[in-house]
This record gives structure tokens, C-alpha cells and sequence, in this order.
């Protein structure tokens, strides 16, 4: 069990759904704004995401599996033919439930996104795979996607004439929070290339690390670390600067840790570093997603 919990990693898809999770139960009930889903909708919007992102997941391990070095290996546990029909069986799931659930709420056309999300990795892995940054990109714009779905499937539809406005600055909040998680994905993926420096390189793939070197990179990252920095205090200074007590949480909180990271990052060197450094940012991810929770009692 364990080996499929690693290989769907099973940590990213709990974040995932724990950020829909606060984003509807933080942002839509507390603020009575007007909804589509009901809790049974918002379970089958869940299944379908954390499916879809599932099927990814062992799509890229499929891909890198002839590559792999080490001794213990997902794969000594999973055999190719079982990932290949996981990968199928996940797709099916995250497909079916989002035709049934784009139906259920009155919009089919909707269900086109689920087949396109579908369609994007295995694209990926059969043509685009070698193209430098784009795996990264790609699984950070899944995990974005993930948090715009909401909005998509639970908030647009209701929106009216009456109510834009209000359901304009929930759907703002929620652009600003997927923008956040795309840059962190983004740079925690590159760091995750560090970790699969070796094994890469030996597959042939091009990943940053494999381009610029190690030491580059880690430059890199550190740089890239400003974007998200500089993305809080923007969003602080405009939204939260009145309140002293949210400021104070922001910056202990969020802006600490990444400060922390973009320093421990410039000097990385080894695996132990690039995993502490990446346990860092899915840190702070599970607290901006848990900080949706405390609009209600900010902004009331």
C-alpha cells in the first residue's frame, strides 16, 4: 500500500483537496456569497481533481522508470503493466465524475476541461517531455488548476447581474492564491530536479539543474524566491495592511519561512539539503491554504 501511496503521491492530492476544502468552506460559506455545489458536489469536484492529478503522477513515473538507479524503487513493488492501468483507471475516474458533475450543475460544456487535463501529460510524455521547464510548468498550472476549479465549477455559475461584484473579489482572492501556488510548485519542482539530478542526466532528459549545474540553479531558485515574497507583501499592503493582527501572521508565517528558504537554498548542496528545502515549501502551502480560513474573522 504504501508503495502506491508514494507512487500517486498521496501527500500532494491531501493538499490539494484541503485547499478546495478551506477555499469552500473559508471563503464561500462564511461570506454567504452565492454557490453551486453542494457538499455532494464539492466531493465529486475533489475526486475528480485529486484523480486527474493522480493519473499525472504515475504517467511521470512511468516515464522515468527504465531510469531509475535506485535499489528500492516504486517499481521493484508496481510493475509497468499495473501503472499503466492505474494511469488509465485514474483518468476514467477524473474524466467520468467531471462530465457527470459539469451535467449535474447545468454546464456540459465544462466537461471539456477535465478531457483537456487529461490529455495534457500524456501529450507531455509522448512528445514534449525533452522541452527544458516544461514538466515543472506543467505540474504547477495542474496543481493551480485545481484551485481555480472551484470557482469555476461552484462559483461562476451563480454569478448574476446582482451579485458580480461581490462574487468578483471571492473569484480575485482565489486568482491570487492559484498564482501564489503555481510560482511555489514551480520552484519546489526544480528543486525536486536537483533531488533527480543523477537520474535524469542518465536518461538524457534536460532538466534545469542538468543545464546550468547545480550550483546555478540553486542561484536560480533562491532568485525565483523574491516572486513569491514580493506577491505577499503586494497582496498584504492592499488587502490586509488595517489589520495589524493578520499582518503579523502573514509575515511570521509566510513570508519567515520563504525568506529561510531563499537563504538555506543559496548554499544547498547535497540531498538532505534540497529535502529539507523542499519540505519548506509544502510547508507553506499547507498554511496559505489553511489562511483561507481565517478570512471570515478579517474581513467581516
Amino acid at each position: 500500500m504504501q508503495a502506491y501511496l508514494k507512487l500517486i503521491k498521496f501527500d500532494n492530492l491531501i493538499l490539494i483537496a484541503l485547499a478546495q476544502l478551506c477555499i469552500k468552506y473559508g471563503l464561500f460559506e462564511p461570506f454567504d456569497v452565492d454557490i453551486t455545489l453542494n457538499g455532494f458536489g464539492i466531493s465529486l469536484l475533489i475526486i475528480s481533481t485529486i484523480s486527474l492529478v493522480a493519473a499525472a503522477n504515475v504517467m511521470i513515473h512511468i516515464q522515468n522508470k527504465e531510469y531509475s538507479t535506485q535499489k528500492e524503487t516504486t517499481e521493484t513493488v508496481i510493475s509497468e503493466k499495473i501503472m499503466n492501468r492505474l494511469f488509465i483507471i485514474f483518468n476514467v475516474i477524473g474524466v467520468g465524475i467531471g462530465f457527470y458533475l459539469s451535467n449535474m450543475i447545468g454546464k456540459p460544456k465544462l466537461a471539456s476541461l477535465f478531457i483537456v487535463v487529461s490529455g495534457i501529460f500524456y501529450i507531455y510524455s509522448t512528445y514534449l517531455k525533452e522541452i527544458l521547464v516544461l514538466k515543472n510548468i506543467l505540474i504547477a498550472f495542474l496543481m493551480a488548476l485545481g484551485l481555480i476549479s472551484v470557482t469555476i465549477f461552484d462559483l461562476l455559475p451563480a454569478i448574476t447581474e446582482q451579485n458580480r461584484a461581490s462574487q468578483k473579489v471571492i473569484f480575485l482572492i482565489i486568482v491570487d492564491y492559484s498564482i501564489f501556488a503555481f510560482v511555489i510548485i514551480t520552484i519546489r519542482e526544480i528543486i525536486k530536479d536537483c533531488l533527480m539530478m543523477d537520474r535524469d542526466h542518465n536518461a538524457g532528459l534536460q532538466t534545469i539543474p542538468i543545464a546550468l549545474g547545480k550550483d546555478r540553479t540553486v542561484k536560480l531558485v533562491s532568485g525565483l524566491t523574491i516572486i513569491p515574497i514580493g506577491l505577499i507583501i503586494y497582496y498584504v499592503y492592499t488587502y490586509l495592511f488595517s489589520n495589524s493582527t493578520a499582518v503579523v501572521l502573514v509575515l511570521a508565517l509566510l513570508v519567515a519561512p520563504l525568506l529561510y528558504f531563499m537563504f538555506k537554498s543559496w548554499s544547498a548542496e547535497n540531498n538532505k539539503d534540497f529535502k529539507t528545502l523542499s519540505f519548506i515549501l509544502k510547508l507553506v502551502l499547507f498554511i496559505a491554504s489553511l489562511s483561507l480560513l481565517l478570512y471570515q474573522y478579517i474581513l467581516k
